[in-house]
């Protein structure tokens, strides 16, 4: 299970990053601006996914081994 978390952490925050690269720089990645429910919000969607990431990360390390 922490390997899953870490797992699903690692993705998350790296399509938290990739959705503010999108906005500030206007490269074409991340899911964020794939999602047309999103149209309008999608800083706010990639900062919820960066505090998701740490989160899932924090509770992958507060797993401990095993």
């Amino acid at each position: 299970m922490k390997r899953v978390l870490e797992f699903l952490g690692f993705v998350t925050l790296l399509q938290g990053v990739a959705g503010l690269v999108h906005e500030f720089t206007g490269w074409d990645w991340g899911l964020a601006q794939r999602l047309g429910v999103l149209d309008g919000y999608e800083v706010y969607a990639s900062v919820a996914l960066l505090v998701l990431g740490f989160a899932l990360c924090a509770a992958a390390e507060g797993r401990g081994s095993g």
